[in-house]
């Protein structure tokens, strides 16, 4: 396929195939997500299961007089039960993604990780991923985990960079180049992460995540500004073109998230990842915008092979 370069080209894309994802919603109730909801039936990329409690039914039915033949409406008695319901009709097959409305976090995830119940495969790894469209970048950037593992273990860093691979090949990268991130290039035992990047490294030789390159530690900027490289006298094919980038932890992930939407002037699109279906789980002070885009990612990540 046509390698994806822009969140406009990812909607249009998902438009050109003619396919609406069934996405399950936990409480429409705000006005980004309500903006989500009518931008993408109006772009014909997605249909709703609104799933919402007694005391907000209102909204739901305001948001199906608008669109009746692509929305509908379950209710129940609180936003817990809201989420239980929409991560089953998510493992029945009835809905293909589940996206987070006006409802605690914790609550969701509380439904999404429950056992026996939920939307983990027992032994997975739930992580997060986003995609920025930076103006001063040449290309869309993927990078983890701003949102959900703390301090990855080896082998949850392993899950993560899988995941990620998966993702950027949806959008037509068949070798993506990926940065493991630390302040320095230097392996030190006082920085574990270091340590689990050596034998990330042999994992690729190795062929285990498939074509792709992998190289670290490394900073963003030597990861994003092959000059930089230069001057350390650093060659890799990821320096300066690093299509993804591994943080060493949540603290480093979410500042890069935050400086990327709040200085960098960044579009961004995140979900959560390791699931059996996307789950969109946007930050309470993302754009609409933000919101309408991770929808997209999810569209596009909830595509089997065989529509791709």
């Amino acid at each position: 396929m046509t390698q994806i370069h822009t969140l406009s080209q990812l909607v249009n894309c998902l438009r050109s195939r003619g396919i609406r994802r069934k996405v399950a919603v936990v409480c429409p109730n705000d006005p980004h997500t309500e903006y989500v909801i009518i931008r993408s039936l109006r772009e014909e990329i997605a249909e709703y299961l609104l799933v919402t409690d007694s005391a907000h039914l209102d909204v739901a039915w305001h948001l199906w007089s608008a669109s009746p033949d692509f929305i509908r409406i379950y209710e129940t008695s609180t936003p817990d039960d809201a989420a239980a319901l929409a991560v089953q009709l998510v493992r029945t097959g009835e809905a293909d993604i589940l996206m987070k409305g006006l409802v605690n976090t914790d609550n969701l995830l509380r439904a999404v990780l429950k056992k026996g119940a939920g939307l983990l495969p027992e032994g997975g790894v739930l992580s997060h991923i986003t995609v920025a469209q930076i103006p001063l970048y040449h290309k869309l950037l993927f990078f983890s985990d701003a949102a959900v593992i703390p301090r990855p273990t080896l082998e949850q860093f392993r899950a993560i960079i899988q995941n990620d691979i998966s993702l950027c090949k949806k959008f037509g990268n068949e070798e993506p180049r990926v940065a493991l991130i630390h302040c320095t290039e230097k392996i030190n035992e006082k920085f574990p992460h270091t340590l689990s990047y050596v034998q990330l490294k042999k994992d690729a030789l190795q062929g285990k995540f498939g074509p792709v390159f992998i190289d670290g530690p490394m900073d963003a900027k030597t990861a994003c500004d092959k000059h930089s490289g230069d001057i350390k006298g650093i060659s890799s094919p990821v320096v300066g073109n690093s299509d993804i980038l591994i943080f060493p932890n949540i603290e480093a992930g979410n500042t890069f998230y935050k400086t990327l939407s709040l200085f960098g002037d960044a579009n961004m699109a995140g979900m959560l990842t390791g699931t059996v279906a996307p789950v969109v789980v946007p930050s309470r002070s993302d754009s609409g915008n933000s919101k309408y885009y991770s929808l997209a990612l999810a569209c596009l990540a909830g595509e089997r092979s065989s529509e791709s």
